[in-house]
């Protein structure tokens, strides 16, 4: 049935009014346009709990491959993606890893972290038009299924998806996917995901509106909602007002509240976010409110087991709101507030070098221990330089440090500390 739905969605894209340009018939051919690209990451994460948990810390080499043909020329083009990870543990053996929140390596039956990993993938594709359909393992990137890249190596999901661009300024998808592939694990279904499928798109209005809404239905786990808006207001003396709007909306099968609220009928969530930022010269200043209601806090990612601490399975990234930086801030009707600073310093000379700073406080937490309203609050900052010329041209470097308080009052619902992060990462266009 929902192949069918799909195949019906993408009849409908073609059968519109046709307003870009028809990307296939620009087609070069299969091996013509085809790309190989290497992304080379060295990461290292360090966690210091503040509440007696044992410190936790990963260090690792990745090496991200990916090989994208082009596509066959003819009114049906057709061609073949491929995926591949390798990556080499350089510090975090037994005691050191474990952190659900760094997972670099997962851990063995031992205890002992795997001292490298390597799995692969690859999809096929075909294109009408502006309408690509690919089977096979992928890396979805839409807001209710966003794989995690924020660590070592990236997630995949084995299934279908459907990208369509056929009306300009409307981008439409579609995905159903079965499998998913942990971050720090080797095989295509180690997230144990049953099925997860999506619908949705995205909207460019104008120059400066824009606005996007999709949702998703995850097998025995739950369904959820998203909306965007975007909207640039343009000031004289090269300065804009940006704002943004984030939210979604959960329900969780009964089933699944009562595995992991111990509640049949703790099922719901709502949760947005509203940021405004002013950019003036090399300076940005952001101010954003973010807000949980419902009988939970927002739920994401992670992955499936039979466990009360059993993952969604959604995608790490699936958090496009406001105020997610360590802690994301999500707790069950948590409120909380955030002031932020940016500096570009290519305007002193520095080109590529980047400075944010985040202060974000949450309040009226209710962790499920009836303790009273918990709190926490965290300072994000990060400097980034990415290296304009050269041999090593197009390599990034980011340095980052939170420090993330919680209140004894919530400590049923988030862990405090203080946290590093060091990322070098250098992209290999082989050709």
């Amino acid at each position: 049935m929902l192949k069918q739905r799909m195949g019906l969605i993408a009849l409908g894209i073609l059968s519109a009014t046709q307003a870009m340009a028809d990307d296939q018939s620009q087609s070069k051919g299969f091996v013509e346009d085809s790309h190989l690209n290497i992304a080379a990451r060295n990461a290292y994460i360090s966690r210091d709990y503040k509440n007696g948990r044992q410190d936790k810390a990963e260090w690792g080499q990745g090496f991200i491959g990916k090989f994208e043909s082009g596509f066959t020329q003819g009114t049906v083009g057709v061609g073949v993606d491929v995926i591949g990870q390798y990556a080499i543990r350089l510090d975090g053996g037994k005691g050191r890893s474990g952190a659900g929140g760094i997972n670099f390596f997962k851990q063995g039956d031992s205890g002992e972290a795997a001292s490298d990993l390597a799995k692969g993938g690859a999809a096929v594709k075909a294109r009408i038009s502006n309408t690509v359909l690919k089977y096979g393992d992928q890396m979805p990137a839409v807001p209710v299924l966003q794989y995690d890249n924020s660590r070592l190596l990236s997630e995949t999901y084995t299934g279908t998806s459907i990208v369509s661009k056929e009306i300009e300024g409307l981008q439409l998808d579609a995905g159903h996917f079965t499998k998913e592939a942990q971050k720090g694990a080797e095989g295509s279904d180690s997230g144990n995901l049953k099925s997860i499928n999506y619908l949705g798109g995205s909207y460019k209005f104008t120059e400066s509106l824009s606005a996007a809404l999709y949702a998703s239905d995850m097998q025995d786990v739950l369904k959820k909602q998203y909306v965007n808006v975007n909207y640039v207001l343009a000031l004289p003396e090269k300065q804009s007002l940006t704002f943004d709007f984030n939210g979604y909306k959960t329900k969780l099968d009964k089933s699944f509240a009562q595995l992991t609220q111990g509640d049949a009928d703790a099922r719901d969530n709502k949760i947005w976010s509203l940021g405004a930022t002013w950019a003036v010269g090399p300076h940005s200043f952001t101010l954003a409110h973010q807000r949980s209601t419902g009988d939970t806090g927002y739920l994401y990612g992670g992955y499936r087991n039979n466990t009360k601490d059993s993952g969604i399975g959604d995608g790490g990234n699936t958090i496009l709101l406001a105020n997610s930086y360590w802690s994301d801030f999500n707790g069950k009707d948590e409120r909380s507030w955030q002031a932020g600073y940016g500096l570009d310093f290519s305007a002193f000379g520095v080109p590529g070098l980047t400075y944010n700073i985040a202060y974000v406080r949450g309040t009226n937490i209710d962790d499920g221990s009836n303790r009273g309203s918990g709190t926490e609050r965290e300072i994000f900052n990060q400097f980034k330089y990415v290296v304009q010329a050269g041999p090593a041209k197009d390599l990034s470097l980011r340095a980052r440090a939170s420090w993330l308080r919680v209140s004894n009052n919530a400590s049923n619902y988030n862990v405090g500390g203080n946290e590093i992060r060091l990322f070098a990462d250098y992209p290999i266009n082989v050709f």
